[in-house]
């Protein structure tokens, strides 16, 4: 967690004071001006606490506040002024949320006291974040695994979808990869409503009539109406949503549009890999198109699996072990789907799988994938 706080001033001798006051105390970044801490923000945030001069030319603190709070919201944002009166401060706090508000010159007891209770608000915030991410996340895979558990086939389609988002955002440092990573685990909610036989319709690639293709199509508002009743999910509801929309658009800043984006290259992608295609051969098709975000293909030309990354075996369901990768479709002996193929294998798909063997009986040996090192290894689900 970064403690690292950016004071933004159009005279550079406040600055230098700054810096000799709190250098021993605190770890500060200065820059001159208001365009110079944008692209500090840019280049090396986040930032902790901002601390920024209200009177500077072209963009004042107020304008400049503003800014940082879109950019990078959980940052808390102090104004220090040397012409400071309450129209000032209200449209400060209206504007930027700004934290505090100190006139100039401010005593350095009282401005390094300010600057740890800010650095405490950033802490609390980010603890409160994390953990409200962590309890979501937590609780959406529980979801997923159970109704994985229900239509083997669309979550084994989910989990390679989920490995193909998280390649493409990591690769490009996406922010708020957890949104993008909910919305590829939950992109096939909506099949729980969708007729089976249509579902292996699609995995096969056999031709759907046009109810079937509106049946399919369905799931996506399904998958919507679904989850936008949870809390903090209206965005990956919306990614869900519209996860089929062409690309053609799309707003390159607006984190909606960007998972929805991310969901249509993995989902097709993911399709004509699964029906055999190579990898090269797929995103030379992909680009061609011009349907797709060219930075999101140019990720996924990472996805070439090397000898030396994954393990292929053949186990019985005793050896299976978490975290393995199903080769293939696995079946009961009487023919019914219990994981699909790309699956990750998880506790409890062991435990329905060992009680499967005990009972009814599985199909032996399964056929599994193990990833050995990187994230790169996502293709491994072919």
């Amino acid at each position: 967690m970064t403690t690292r706080i950016l004071c933004v001033d159009d005279e550079p001798n406040v600055l230098h004071a700054m810096e000799r006051q709190f250098h021993k105390r605190f770890e500060i970044v200065t820059v001159v001006g208001p365009e110079l801490g944008l692209q500090a923000i840019a280049e090396n945030g986040p930032f902790a606490v901002v601390v920024s001069d209200l009177r500077m030319p072209r963009m004042d603190g107020i304008q400049f506040l503003a800014r940082v709070r879109q950019i990078s919201p959980d940052t808390v944002r102090i104004m220090l002024t040397g012409q400071a009166d309450l129209c000032d401060a209200m449209e400060a706090v209206n504007q930027g949320n700004v934290f505090q508000f100190l006139s100039k010159p401010c005593p350095t007891d009282t401005l390094g006291r300010v600057l740890e209770s800010a650095l405490e608000q950033f802490r609390l915030i980010q603890s409160e974040r994390e953990l409200l991410e962590r309890t979501l996340t937590g609780s959406v895979e529980v979801l997923s695994e159970v109704l994985g558990l229900v239509n083997p086939s669309a979550f084994g389609r989910a989990q390679r979808i989920r490995r193909y988002v998280a390649h493409i955002a990591t690769a490009l440092n996406l922010h708020n990869r957890w949104q993008y990573d909910l919305a590829a685990m939950l992109s096939q909610i909506g099949c729980i409503t969708v007729a089976p036989d249509i579902l292996d319709k699609i995995y096969a690639a056999r031709p759907l009539d046009d109810d079937e293709k509106k049946a399919f199509a369905s799931h996506c508002t399904v998958g919507h109406d679904l989850l936008v009743k949870i809390p903090r999910l209206e965005h990956v509801a919306n990614m869900v949503a519209a996860q089929q929309a062409p690309e053609k658009g799309r707003d390159g800043s607006d984190p909606v549009s960007v998972g929805a984006s991310l969901l249509k290259t993995a989902t097709d992608f993911d399709e004509q890999i699964v029906r055999g295609r190579a990898v090269n051969e797929t995103l030379s098709a992909m680009r061609s198109s011009g349907r797709y975000n060219p930075s999101h293909l140019a990720a996924l030309e990472q996805v070439q699996i090397e000898e030396s990354q994954i393990e292929a075996r053949a186990v019985k369901v005793a050896e299976l072990r978490k975290g393995m990768l199903v080769g293939a479709d696995v079946r009961s002996s009487r023919g019914l789907l219990l994981l699909g193929k790309g699956q990750e294998v998880t506790e409890a798909a062991i435990a329905r799988l060992l009680t499967f063997h005990r009972t009814v009986g599985v199909a032996e040996p399964i056929p599994v994938v193990i990833r050995k090192a990187t994230p790169a290894a996502v293709g491994a689900s072919r």
